[in-house]
């Protein structure tokens, strides 16, 4: 053992003298140290793909990225990364930022291309159900099981399968379809069943098949091309379903009723909008002239749906067609078929997530990480475990023959982590009561150790995605340094400027020759309907004495377009024909405007003055703030030391950071669980005897050398 901990040490002590001679830190803020790796991060997301490395906009960024450090260095002196607000917020986050992580992405994206290409078939199936419950004791399931596989060999042999459905099979609809569940795709049907049914060649029986609802065969009596989706209206005439007199006296006049709305549609072009608005007795879809949703493949009773799909252009409409419902006459409206996979994928997408195969992905990331981190179970006390236990049948309730002793013991292990017996029980006592007197304690407590282990299985690996994946410990650090960045900001800057109405007042004041207005006029325009009415506006303005709304009231005493005035203050820029006047008080000569004719009067040239607080009191507030920042970067920066590692700099900026040699990687010591003789002779036989080689076994290290 110290020969192993002088190794350890010698191996720690040559690691650090090896990674400084290593450094990528590109610069220190305070006591943090920044990585190279991990600006660039943050920078090339700003950065235009392609866009190559400018020293100038690099320069500039750097001390964008020095700015915000200094700000989230304050935000955490100040504990603004502890207030409860911002760590609920920051939970919220990082649960969402999690969820991808959580679950087999490959296994995600296999899953829904299948669906796509699943997607552009329909299948036609039969089935016939034994059912079972998912809890059902073992003696139950094989039952359940030997009664299909009975008949699913009889069936092979030659029994009519319908004819079986009927007599057997326990989804009540089979006595009425012979378990024909029509045309269907993808996404229609739980996932198990789905795989049956396109998987299983045409006219062939299927394997049988587990789902929720218990076993299953399939016969897959067709296969086709889809027929995507239609839109379509409708004018629905209803019948009494019923029989007898009355009722064949109904359908009689329903199918009058049916055929003069058809008539008038065709021979005289009726509008079939205000027909169903009119006549149809569909009240909810007449409202909006009949219009339907978009539908596909077993969405409709099959004689509505036939009919549908067999109208070929947009705006046909069908002769009447009866429905268990009544008689119709169908409009086509749109139709659309399954897009490209890119323009369908984000819709699979949201669909998969819906879907019972979205727990595909939760399921296989399990079975990974069990191999990745060594899930081991203690087998001899989970076994006990379960023949200890016992289901009262009255209550059922689960309960133990005799007391549980030593709690305190390792159910199972991941890598260096123990998972103890008292944490299941608790867990395994907090569930519902066991439904069903044949319910199985044994498998009870097996199903809610799978659930329990797998869920720890999960957190484990939640709780390590920082270390693991370095795209997302950089992703929650920014989030992260956002929002610290935002609170601290809006209370140091937004806020304060526009509250501090007499810090602003203060600033404008100091300011204020900053905002001056240019040298102004205050003018009219004067617009003119023809030159003979110009010149005798013109002439008026020009007496030294005139009543400027006399003249316009009299000048537009036949037509108010006679003389229209635009008056204001203007700036050089402002106005055209200003501009092209002298700026001296009077008329201006006559400005011919295509039809129209205009001119100027100056009523008072303005000298260049400072702009009042309230003309801008948004810029202002902008260049306050921009004040408040300055100020503020510069006392972070007396209070927080910032220093750039040159030389990472240099290569930087040259983009030669290929020249520094990345740091080297500690290579994974191997975990091994069980007892220590059980491990040290799995890790000789894996790895070698050898005084350098060095296995894992409850938290510590050791090496595989044989002395």
């Amino acid at each position: 053992m110290k020969n192993l901990m002088g190794l350890l040490l010698l191996a720690v002590i040559n690691f650090h003298a090896l990674a400084q001679n290593f450094d990528r830190t590109l610069m220190t803020i305070g006591n943090e140290e920044v990585s190279v790796d991990d600006f660039l991060s943050i920078y090339n997301k700003n950065r235009q793909v392609g866009e190559q490395l400018d020293p100038k906009t690099l320069d500039e960024y750097i001390d964008l990225f020095v700015n915000f450090k200094l700000k989230v260095k304050e935000a955490e002196s100040l504990g603004m990364d502890t207030v409860p607000a911002f760590v609920k917020e920051l939970s919220g986050y990082r649960k969402q930022l999690a969820n991808p992580y959580l679950v087999d992405t490959e296994v995600g994206a296999q899953l829904i291309e299948e669906v796509y290409n699943r997607l552009q078939t329909e299948v036609r199936a039969s089935h016939l159900l034994i059912s079972v419950a998912e809890n059902a004791s073992p003696q139950d399931t094989l039952n359940a099981y030997k009664k299909i596989l009975n008949l699913r060999n009889e069936i092979l042999k030659g029994a009519d399968f319908g004819n079986a459905a009927r007599l057997y099979s326990q989804d009540p609809s089979a006595k009425d379809n012979s378990g024909d569940l029509g045309y269907f795709s993808a996404l229609y049907m739980v996932y198990p069943f789905e795989n049956a049914a396109f998987t299983t060649p045409q006219g062939e029986i299927s394997e049988i098949i587990r789902t929720r609802f218990g076993y299953h065969i399939l016969k897959v009596t067709d296969k086709r091309t889809s027929r995507g989706e239609v839109k379509t209206a409708h004018i629905m005439v209803k019948f009494d379903k019923k029989s007898g007199h009355t009722a064949s006296l109904d359908k009689k006049i329903a199918k009058q009723k049916i055929d003069d709305i058809y008539h008038k549609l065709v021979d005289e072009d009726a509008d079939f909008s205000e027909m169903a608005k009119q006549y149809s007795d569909d009240k909810k879809s007449a409202l909006n002239g009949g219009q339907l949703p978009w539908f596909g493949s077993n969405k409709m009773v099959a004689s509505y749906e036939n009919a549908a799909f067999s109208l070929t252009t947009v705006g046909s409409i069908s002769e009447p067609v009866q429905t268990p419902y009544g008689w119709h006459i169908i409009k086509m409206l749109d139709r659309r078929t399954l897009g490209t996979f890119d323009e369908e994928k984000e819709e699979i997408k949201k669909r998969v997530e819906k879907d019972s195969r979205a727990q595909l992905k939760r399921a296989y990331l399990v079975n990974r990480l069990k191999k990745e981190y060594g899930f081991e179970v203690n087998e001899s006390l989970f076994t006990a475990l379960k023949v200890n236990a016992e289901v009262n049948l009255t209550t059922g309730k689960l309960s133990f023959k005799k007391p549980i002793k030593s709690p305190q013991q390792i159910i199972f292990s991941l890598r260096d982590t123990h998972y103890y017996l008292d944490d299941f029980l608790v867990y395994l006592m907090g569930m519902p009561a066991v439904q069903g007197k044949s319910k199985d304690a044994e498998l009870y407590i097996d199903d809610a150790f799978a659930t329990w282990s797998e869920d720890q299985i999960i957190a484990y690996e939640d709780a390590h995605l920082e270390s693991k994946y370095n795209d997302f410990r950089l992703l929650m650090k920014e989030y992260r340094d956002g929002i610290l960045l935002y609170e601290l900001t809006d209370e140091k800057i937004w806020s304060k400027a526009i509250k501090d109405t007499t810090g602003l007042r203060a600033f404008y004041d100091e300011n204020k020759d900053n905002y001056m207005w240019d040298v102004r006029v205050r003018a009219k325009i004067i617009n003119c309907l023809n030159d003979k009415i110009a010149r005798k506006v013109q002439r008026r303005l020009r007496n030294t004495e005139f009543d400027f709304e006399k003249i316009k009231t009299k000048i537009n005493k036949k037509s108010s377009l006679n003389m229209v005035v635009e008056e204001g203050v203007f700036s050089k820029g402002d106005n055209t024909f200003v501009d092209g006047v002298t700026w001296s008080q009077g008329v201006s000569e006559l400005i011919n405007d295509h039809n129209h004719v205009k001119m100027v009067f100056i009523e008072e040239l303005l000298p260049a003055q400072p702009k009042a607080l309230s003309q801008i009191k948004g810029l202002i507030i902008s260049d306050y703030q921009e004040s408040l920042q300055t100020k503020w970067i510069d006392e972070l920066k007396s209070k927080y030391i910032v220093r750039m590692h040159d030389d990472v700099l240099k290569l930087l900026r040259e983009d030669r950071l290929n020249e520094l040699v990345s740091e080297p990687q500690i290579p994974e010591i191997p975990v091994y669980t069980g007892s220590f003789s059980v491990a040290f002779h799995k890790a000789l036989k894996d790895l070698g005897s050898s005084r350098e080689t060095l296995f894992e076994w409850s938290g510590k290290r050791y090496t595989t050398e044989l002395k």
